[in-house]
C-alpha cells in the first residue's frame, strides 16, 4: 500500500496544485486529506473546486466545521471570507465528508484527535507559548479506542511521525497552505514551519512495516503571500512569504 497524505490547505489553491502535481510525479494515486480545506483570506472557491474534482478520501477539520456549524456574523476572520466564497452545492459537499474514517482497513485519519477536532495530538503549548513535542503517554492517551496499524492526524501544520511503544505510527504530513500562525489558545503561541513550501507526506507499507516521506514543495507563495496581504492579512502573508509570523 503506498499513498500521499495532504491537510491544512487552507484556501492555498498554488499550493495544493504544486503537492498534487508532486504527487502524480512520483506515481501515486491514493490521496487522503486530512482537512482544514478551506478557511483563510486566499481562495476558498477555486480551492473546493479542486478538492471536488479530485479522488481522494477526505475528513473534515475545525475550520471546515466551522463553515457549516457557525452562522456568518460569529465567524473568525478565516472562516468569514471562505464561507462567503462558496455556493450551496459546496458546502453540501463538505457537509457529507465526516470527522473520522478509516482507509483501507489499516489507516485511521482525523484531522487533530479522535474525539476532538480542536486538541493538538502530537504537540503540547506550554504556558510561555512553547510548541513542543508531548510526552509519550499523553500521545498514547489519544489512541485509545483506535486499532489500526497507522493513524494520520493535523492540525498543527507541524510535520511530525511517532511510533508507540506497542509499534504504531502516529504522522502529521504538515500543512500544504498556511506554514504559520498565530493561536490564543491554551495558551497564546506561534507556529513556525521556517520555509514557505507546501508539505505533505507519503506512506508506504513494506515488509509489513509503515515508511514516511515528508515532502517538502516549491510553489509561487509569493503570489499567495501577496493575496493574503490585499485581503487585510499581513500577518499570514509574511508566513506565506517566509515561513515565519515575524
Amino acid at each position: 500500500m503506498r499513498f500521499a497524505a495532504i491537510a491544512d490547505v487552507h484556501g492555498n489553491y498554488l499550493a495544493l496544485e504544486a503537492v498534487l502535481a508532486d504527487i502524480r510525479a512520483h506515481g501515486i494515486t491514493d490521496i487522503v486529506n486530512l482537512g482544514d480545506m478551506l478557511s483563510g483570506p486566499l481562495d476558498a472557491r477555486r480551492t473546493i473546486e479542486i478538492l471536488m474534482q479530485l479522488d481522494a478520501v477526505h475528513v473534515l477539520g475545525n475550520h471546515d466545521r466551522y463553515l457549516l456549524d457557525r452562522p456568518p456574523e460569529k465567524m473568525g476572520s478565516w472562516d468569514r471570507p471562505a464561507h462567503a466564497a462558496l455556493n450551496a452545492p459546496q458546502l453540501d459537499w463538505l457537509r457529507a465528508q465526516p470527522m473520522t474514517r478509516v482507509f483501507r482497513e489499516q489507516v485511521f485519519l482525523c484531522h487533530a484527535t479522535p474525539e476532538n477536532d480542536e486538541v493538538y495530538w502530537l504537540d503540547t503549548v506550554h504556558p510561555d507559548g512553547t510548541v513542543a513535542l508531548s510526552p509519550l503517554d499523553r500521545i498514547e492517551q489519544f489512541a485509545q479506542g483506535v486499532s489500526q496499524s497507522l493513524i494520520l492526524c493535523a492540525h498543527t501544520h507541524l510535520a511530525r511521525a511517532v511510533r508507540l511503544r506497542e509499534g504504531r505510527l502516529i504522522v502529521n504530513p504538515g500543512s500544504v497552505g498556511s506554514p504559520g500562525f498565530r493561536d490564543k489558545h491554551p495558551y497564546p503561541h506561534v507556529v513556525e514551519a521556517g520555509t514557505p513550501h507546501a508539505r505533505y507526506a507519503f506512506l508506504e507499507l513494506a515488509n509489513g512495516a509503515w515508511q514516511v516521506t515528508f515532502r517538502h514543495v516549491a510553489y509561487d507563495h509569493d503570489a499567495m503571500a501577496a493575496l493574503a496581504r490585499r485581503n487585510g492579512q499581513p500577518e499570514l502573508a509574511n508566513a506565506l512569504a517566509t515561513g515565519w509570523i515575524n
